[in-house]
């Protein structure tokens, strides 16, 4: 059962009983990330150091653009380095 001191409502298409912090941790940083407060960015870095979440975050599938922006510039990141750039449509290049 989720115990971290985040909104449930970020939560909207898991099961809570059956969450849990280790095992959904990519799944809970990247929805904190997009989703979340200020405060609640702070009780993840509190909970999982911010050398975990830099290296999930590099696996998440998908940042909304500001968001990707923050991380990249937060953690210090090579875009290239983060998942949903190399393989989602924030890397497309113009048309053809």
């Amino acid at each position: 059962m989720l115990q971290l001191p985040v909104r449930k409502a970020l939560f909207w298409d898991m099961d809570l009983k059956s969450m849990d912090e280790q095992t959904h941790k990519t799944y809970i940083i990247q929805q904190v990330l997009n989703y979340g407060t200020l405060d609640e960015f702070v009780a993840i870095l509190h909970y999982y150091g911010a050398d975990s979440i830099k290296q999930s975050s590099k696996e998440v599938g998908y940042f909304d653009p500001k968001t990707f922006s923050f991380v990249t510039t937060f953690f210090n990141l090579d875009k290239n380095e983060m998942k949903c750039y190399t393989k989602k449509r924030l890397n497309q290049p113009h048309w053809i």
